[in-house]
């Protein structure tokens, strides 16, 4: 199995269950990092509040116009529905890009479907790793984690991770970037 596609990182890996997410270190066959997808909560929680914004934004520009100057002008709900399919399939692209990967000195974060970016965050480099959860977030049982470096280009987020992951990868990354940092 081909662990550098993040469509080829099956639940199990996004979970934070099984040996590979537990392993901070892990490495596939040939040296390639383990890297890990987000939860299918995060996409559950974007796809809902698409539809909950387009959704009123449709009602607005179909449904008032339709009935204060006519069915003819009901049209007008036919852009945002649009909207709403393209945004439905975008969304879950979005989310399929979105990995991670422990290694031994640094983490890789890549992101991205027509531009892709990979951010690597040296352990030493490490200030501060913060984990923050929304109201949105919390409903959905998911969590944040910022990681912020004293260069300000290579602050990196990952989104959606289960609370424990999350929790997990602070603590993990907090103890790395002490570790490291001992002679900065």
């Amino acid at each position: 199995m081909d662990t550098g596609s993040p469509q080829d990182t099956g639940p199990d890996a996004s979970q934070g269950t099984g040996p590979v997410a537990s392993q901070g270190t892990a490495r596939a066959a040939g040296g390639e990092p383990v890297w890990i997808a987000l939860p299918p909560g995060l996409l559950k929680m974007r796809r809902l509040l698409l539809v909950v914004w387009l959704g009123l934004i449709t009602l607005a520009a179909g449904l008032l116009p339709g009935l204060l100057a006519g069915p003819a002008w009901a049209a007008f709900a036919l852009p945002p529905l649009a909207l709403m399919a393209w945004g439905w399939v975008m969304t879950e692209r979005n989310w399929r890009s979105w990995r991670y990967a422990e290694r031994a000195d640094d983490l890789l974060i890549s992101r991205g479907v027509l531009w892709r970016e990979e951010t690597v965050v040296p352990y030493g480099r490490m200030q501060l790793v913060e984990v923050t959860s929304g109201p949105v977030e919390r409903h959905f049982g998911l969590a944040s984690v910022q990681l912020h470096t004293a260069a300000a280009a290579t602050d990196a987020t990952i989104p959606g991770l289960d609370p424990a992951e999350a929790e997990r990868l602070r603590d993990r990354l907090t103890e790395l970037g002490e570790a490291r940092s001992a002679g900065l």
